[in-house]
C-alpha cells in the first residue's frame, strides 16, 4: 500500500497550491479518502474528507470555503485544491484513506508533503 503526497510549495498569503496524493496497493475506490495537517509543535488536525464515490465531503470551519477535496477514482488519486492561502495554513499535509466516513480510524497514511504560506 502507498499514499504518495505531492505539491507541496512555498506560497505567498493569498495564494492558492493543489495538492495531489496518488494511491496504490488497495481498492482506492472502496475507500473514503481525507487530508490532515500538521504544524510544528500542534496536534494533526482533519482538513478535508471525501465519501469513496465523491458524493460527500467534510471541512472544519477554519478551512471551509477556501479549501476543496475532489477525486478521480480512474486515476486513484485525491486532490486538494487551496486557496486564499494564510500563514497559519504551514503545516506537512498528509493524505489518509478509511472505510468509514465517520469514526473509525485511517487505514492507511502517506509521507506527506510541506506547504508553506509566507511572504
Amino acid at each position: 500500500v502507498q499514499l504518495v503526497e505531492s505539491g507541496g510549495d512555498l506560497v505567498q498569503p493569498g495564494g492558492s497550491l493543489r495538492l495531489s496524493c496518488a494511491a496504490s496497493g488497495f481498492t482506492f475506490s472502496s475507500y473514503h479518502m481525507s487530508w490532515y495537517r500538521q504544524a510544528p509543535g500542534k496536534e494533526r488536525e482533519l482538513v478535508a474528507r471525501i465519501s469513496a464515490t465523491g458524493s460527500n465531503t467534510n471541512y472544519p470551519e477554519s478551512v471551509k470555503g477556501r479549501f476543496t477535496i475532489s477525486r478521480d477514482n480512474a486515476k486513484n488519486t485525491v486532490y486538494l485544491q487551496m486557496n486564499s492561502l494564510k500563514p497559519e495554513d504551514t503545516a506537512v499535509y498528509y493524505c489518509a484513506a478509511r472505510t468509514f466516513f465517520r469514526g473509525g480510524k485511517e487505514s492507511y497514511w502517506g509521507q506527506g508533503t510541506q506547504v508553506t504560506v509566507s511572504s
